[in-house]
């Protein structure tokens, strides 16, 4: 099963400074079709204005992944993190018993296009923590590069859950395979260009729930930036 979300359906956050599109339920966007799927619980594609971003807010209880796009993103935490994310860097936030943060974009001229994903933890009340890592463009280039894994394996960032979740760049008529084990489902999003998936067409802002397909086939149509999700049965 190939279940579509195609980016002209997904609910829409538009003020002055953001605009971001839901996946699943955010905020005052409710859709009860579209909850989540499997521990995977949003998955937003922001565009945030020059300057602007979100003050400091509170979480708990999910790990957040971040995947900058274009642009610059500045985080600050109440770990007393600070930092800047750039396009091949990948950001992992456990939220834990409780945290605060900010996002902002670190540019006055340019806006920031982001991912952000936010997976349901496998135990509640963690001790918070944050991770944050470059992945070199000879990494993501032509494959897909692991980024994130309960196991942290292969130099990834080890989020709380058993998910493993993949970033890849492809060049026109570049393609990749990925093997999908017996019980477990993955999640595609495509953050630019326009792909193939087991010969469907999903452009820039579309994703796919799959279920009960042993093997992705992803060939790019154009260059196109993607992310792959993994996930196992739990939530």
């Amino acid at each position: 099963m190939i279940a579509i979300r195609r980016a002209s359906e997904r609910g829409l956050t538009n003020w002055s400074w953001l605009k971001s599109f839901h996946t699943f339920s955010f905020g005052e966007y409710h859709d009860p079709l579209h909850m989540g799927f499997r521990s995977l619980r949003v998955l937003n594609d922001d565009w945030i204005a020059p300057g602007m971003g979100f003050g400091m807010h509170p979480h708990r209880d999910l790990e957040i992944i971040t995947i900058v796009l274009e642009g610059e993103l500045e985080h600050k935490d109440s770990l007393g993190t600070g930092s800047i994310i750039r396009p091949g860097e990948v950001q992992r936030m456990s939220a834990g018993s409780g945290i605060l943060h900010s996002e902002h974009n670190a540019s006055l001229a340019d806006p920031v296009h982001l991912l952000q994903v936010w997976l349901l933890p496998e135990k509640r009340g963690l001790e918070p923590s944050y991770e944050q890592k470059s992945f070199p463009e000879s990494e993501l280039s032509g494959r897909l590069c692991l980024v994130a894994a309960r196991d942290g394996r292969l130099g990834a960032l080890t989020i709380h859950q058993d998910a493993s979740i993949y970033l890849a760049r492809l060049g026109p008529e570049q393609s990749v395979t990925h093997s999908l084990h017996s019980g477990r489902a993955a999640w595609i999003q495509v953050g630019s260009g326009r792909i193939s998936l087991n010969g469907q067409a999903l452009g820039e802002g579309d994703g796919a729930a799959i279920e009960q397909q042993p093997e992705l086939n992803i060939t790019a149509v154009n260059s196109a930036e993607l992310v792959l999700l993994d996930l196992g049965p739990g939530h």
